[in-house]
């Protein structure tokens, strides 16, 4: 296999902080000169806590190395637990508009609009019927808060949820929530912990679903076998690039199967370091946490 995809490596000097950066801007034209071959990567990166920080503003240097890295020829796309209502206006903030966006941790993918640069469809979508296991939680969680992602994009969810984008939501009673068949479902516990959730899927068993625990107590539950990974392997074959060609990035729980994806194919997965260390583990190497720019410190050297 050709490492040409992969930065060079070498000595070790230190040198002064304002070297160091016109270092780094030279390795980036270097990679944008046309006359330097390279090989086009799929570079696919998460959102929260990977390019943005939990107050929603930007990891330092992120706008301009995805800039960096379009005009050095590679496709640059996210892959988020995020519902695509959620994902459309980071796009808009990174200038972004890449062929395919995988949503809700694999269960939607988005397609361009040919044409059209900003407008999407909803090309490719995993659905599961969600009765069983949302009474299952509620056994247990009596106090959490629910929301479920239909196939058209709709959301419906039973109590409010702070630190979510309801935006177009609607409020239903519980027993709605489980009456059509869903791509996602999100449990929110003010009460728990991350930790809680770990402990309490292990516990009492999730059968017929796939799901992942965010960092702030949530419980976001998938169709089985259904995960970011899955749906970046279609992805990756509609675009026609090779699987040791891939770079992706993320720092949560949910980025664990695209980081085994990505190794297994030897490709790189890259977690940020403010991540768990069960998810580093699962990276081939760990970059600068997002308060630190570390996705803008990987993609300028590429």
């Amino acid at each position: 296999m050709s490492d040409a995809h992969l930065p060079a490596t070498g000595s070790v000097k230190v040198v002064k902080p304002k070297k160091a950066a016109r270092l780094v801007e030279e390795i980036a034209e270097d990679t944008e000169n046309p006359e330097i071959p390279t090989e086009r990567l799929l570079i696919v990166l998460d959102i929260d806590g990977t390019i943005i920080l939990e107050d929603e503003s930007l990891s330092p240097g992120v706008v301009d190395a995805v800039a960096h890295a379009h005009r050095t020829g590679h496709e640059v796309m996210l892959a988020t637990g995020r519902s695509w209502e959620s994902t459309r206006g980071i796009l808009r903030v990174l200038s972004m508009a890449p062929e395919y966006v995988v949503c809700s941790n694999g269960a939607v993918i988005m397609k361009r609009v040919d044409g059209a640069e900003t407008r999407y469809e909803r090309f490719h979508i995993d659905t599961f019927h969600p009765r069983e296991v949302l009474q299952l939680l509620r056994e247990h969680l009596s106090d959490a808060h629910y929301m479920v992602e239909l196939p058209d994009g709709a959301r419906l969810y039973t109590d409010p949820m702070p630190d979510w984008n309801l935006r177009g939501a609607r409020r239903v009673s519980f027993e709605e929530l489980g009456r059509r068949e869903v791509c996602r479902v999100v449990v929110v516990a003010p009460n728990e912990t991350d930790r809680d959730f770990v402990e309490l899927v292990n516990r009492i068993g999730l059968n017929e679903v796939s799901y992942a625990v965010g960092w702030s107590a949530w419980l976001d539950i998938a169709p089985q076998g259904v995960d970011k990974s899955t749906a970046l392997e279609r992805v990756r074959n509609w675009l026609g690039i090779d699987p040791a060609h891939v770079l992706v990035m993320g720092d949560g729980r949910n980025d664990v199967g695209m980081f085994r994806w990505a190794r297994e194919h030897g490709g790189r997965a890259i977690a940020m370091a403010q991540g768990p260390e069960e998810v580093r583990r699962e990276a081939s190497e760990t970059t600068g946490s997002v308060h630190a720019g570390g996705v803008a410190e990987v993609l300028s050297r590429l």
